[in-house]
């Protein structure tokens, strides 16, 4: 009865307050897109032959233009412009595009090294390729195999120090499906087809050698397939909310409880949070905590260097687009209950605008976590009990970039912290072999035997996020607290302590750093102070590192140099803002936060730019097969000295409620 109590509630919510209101960083609407495209077709580059849309979206207003109509909002907004990159004549076409005065402010030729995100429409076509072409339908034959079975999937080749210019070039690797949909388990393993996305023609075909192809036994994982035995079932559980959200949506913007911020769909990042302010009990008004953050890239080696894989060396967010690669958010599975979902929207391989459903979804949080407390039993005749309950804001997203699937999720904290977590499930990328246990290998076989004639290739995951902290302004500066071990002088009995020695990082060589030994990592206003002299600031409190292990001169290390580092700072410019350059796909590392950061500008007191990047060594095991639990990580920006004391102190206790058809009284695990 309360899941179907909910339901309603969400679906009412959802239309009764999901209004439209203009905001300079509003993704663009589907009509602002269908303008773009046709003011661009409209022009010389529109009579163009070959003429695709590789990149429609916002044009950010400067940022002191948005934080000045921010402090007037009944002014007019700035004047809103779009950012694209297109495809013409085997050229990249950069456009500013005003859809204020409804023309082409800009326009040039990109002479920069690399390609833009490919298009669903381009690699769809490229997949049908192979299916005409009589070297593979014999390849096919050889093995036995039933050509209508076969499946298709398109991969970056990456670039591997090839002098001149570089063809926009793509692998499409053969795959089987037959009774099971879990084609990435079951490779057809030895052929090499190499497709020219602008000319789409197979332009290069090997078949080096027949491998047995995994049988489909096993690798089964839907519902509706699956047979007994069953794990074990829990009994039924839902999130119930009897008075309704708490959080408030207002066109792209969310207020919840003490935050305030912006919300935006990007074709490359996805889910971009904006503005994001914290109301300050202590001197009444909202504080700016961040100006804008999202993930800038995401670096995937595999460890194979043989011939069909050494060249799998991803960057997802801008080869595939990590906004182009999310998918609708299944209801009560993806997100709870109590969820409300928000739709999004890019522009196709023709600039038509494509509606990705329930692509973010907004979610209070509360899995039974304390937020805070205190047993205090010390004092004579007193039993003192104070407990408060965790409810957070959670905004979620799903990327599925080809055999992985990316759950990412920006949580939002009554103590003024913000939690960016990253979940990694879906299927390994498997290679097919001819050993089906392991005392028959004596080789290298870079990774590791998760089932008969399957491999799990070992691999990494680098998501480096783009954060620009704005802590209590713009002027800001990145202070390494290193905790040192200090020596007593034998005035006491104790013979060591720890202390904090703090650096402020003047450039940007000094600010990047491999985070391994402890360490408080700060962002800091130093020209705002606390009653009591601390500079207001904020820490990064990182994930488990992970450093890369690939040589510094590996090509594929060259292209994501960025991931060297987990933490780097760079002072702000809006044109900095994917870490593996902006024309990521067969790039040669000539574009890169790495390459950004060797300039070593001044970074103290200015308007600083935080990268954080999360790692992941993934060395595949059975418990993978066939669809893999999911692994999380993330990070938590959290208030240090911000506050001049805990934000949550004046947090009021739960209250009972009683529900409607309930036999029984929860404790509410909201707050009034």
């Amino acid at each position: 009865m309360a899941s179907i109590f909910i339901a309603v509630l969400s679906f009412f919510f959802i239309f009764s307050t999901y209004t439209t209101h203009s905001h300079p960083l509003d993704s663009l609407s589907p009509d602002e897109i269908n303008q773009v495209v046709a003011i661009i077709k409209g022009s010389q580059l529109g009579s163009s032959q070959n003429l695709s849309f590789h990149y429609v979206g916002l044009h950010e207003p400067s940022k002191q233009d948005v934080l000045s109509w921010l402090s007037s909002p009944t002014k007019n907004p700035p004047s809103r412009e779009a950012f694209i990159i297109a495809r013409a004549n085997e050229r990249n076409h950069e456009i500013i595009v005003s859809l204020t005065s409804h023309s082409i402010v800009s326009s040039s030729i990109s002479n920069s090294t690399g390609f833009p995100i490919q298009t669903t429409e381009e690699t769809v076509a490229a997949m049908t390729l192979p299916v005409r072409y009589p070297p593979f339908i014999e390849s096919i034959q050889k093995r036995g195999l039933d050509i209508k079975q076969v499946e298709f999937g398109t991969f970056t080749v990456g670039w591997f120090g090839e002098k001149g210019k570089v063809g926009r070039v793509i692998s499409v690797l053969t795959f089987y499906k037959d009774v099971s949909p879990n084609i990435w388990v079951r490779p057809v393993e030895g052929i090499t087809i190499l497709v020219d996305l602008d000319k789409m023609a197979i332009v290069e075909y090997s078949d080096r050698q027949v491998v047995p192809v995994p049988k489909a036994e096993g690798t089964e994982y839907r519902a509706t397939e699956l047979k007994p035995p069953f794990v074990a079932e829990t009994k039924p559980i839902t999130i119930v909310q009897p008075e309704g959200p708490t959080f408030k949506i207002d066109g792209q913007q969310i207020s919840w409880a003490d935050w305030n911020f912006h919300v935006a769909f990007d074709v490359r990042a996805g889910l971009v949070i904006s503005l994001a302010s914290i109301f300050d009990l202590n001197n009444g008004k909202h504080r700016r905590v961040m100006y804008k953050g999202h993930m800038s890239e995401l670096f995937v080696p595999y460890m194979d260097p043989t011939e069909e894989w050494y060249y799998r060396t991803f960057l997802d967010a801008g080869e595939f687009g990590m906004g182009l690669s999310a998918v609708p958010l299944q209801p009560s599975t993806d997100c709870p209950p109590n969820a409300v979902f928000m739709d999004g929207y890019h522009a196709n391989h023709d600039g038509k605008p494509v509606k990705i459903p329930n692509v973010f979804c907004v979610f209070e949080r509360y899995g039974g976590d304390v937020a805070w407390r205190h047993t205090e039993g010390a004092i004579a005749g007193q039993n003192i009990v104070e407990v408060r309950p965790e409810v957070s804001l959670v905004l979620r997203m799903v990327s599925v970039v080809g055999n992985y699937d990316y759950i990412s999720d920006w949580e939002f904290k009554r103590s003024g912290s913000i939690k960016v977590g990253v979940g990694l499930s879906g299927i390994l990328e498997a290679k097919a072999s001819t050993y089906t246990h392991t005392q028959q290998i004596k080789e290298e076989v870079f990774g590791t035997l998760v089932a008969e004639n399957t491999i799990g290739i070992n691999h990494d995951h680098f998501i480096t996020y783009y954060l620009d902290l704005d802590i209590d302004g713009e002027d800001n500066s990145f202070v390494k607290g290193k905790m040192t071990t200090m020596k007593t002088d034998g005035s006491t009995p104790r013979k060591s302590y720890w202390t904090v020695v703090k650096e402020t990082a003047k450039t940007e060589i000094d600010a990047r750093m491999q985070v391994i030994k402890p360490a408080d990592l700060l962002i800091v206003n130093p020209n705002k102070l606390t009653k009591v002299g601390n500079q207001v600031g904020y820490r990064l409190l990182p994930g488990a590192p992970a450093s890369p292990l690939l040589s510094d001169d590996d090509y594929p290390q060259m292209r994501a140099s960025f991931t060297k580092y987990q933490l780097s700072v760079t002072p702000y410019n809006r044109y900095e803002e994917w870490a593996g350059g902006l024309y990521a796909d067969r790039s040669l590392g000539d574009d890169t936060l790495y390459m950004w950061t060797n300039r070593n500008r001044d970074i103290e007191n200015k308007d600083i730019v935080l990268w954080h990047t999360l790692g992941f060594h993934h060395n595949p095991c059975q418990e993978d097969y066939p669809v893999m639990p999911t692994l999380s990580g993330g990070f938590e920006l959290r208030p240090f000295n911000f506050f001049e004391n805990n934000a949550i102190l004046k947090m009021k206790p739960s209250k009972d409620v009683t529900l409607p058809g309930c036999n029984s009284t929860t404790r509410s695990t909201t707050t009034p």
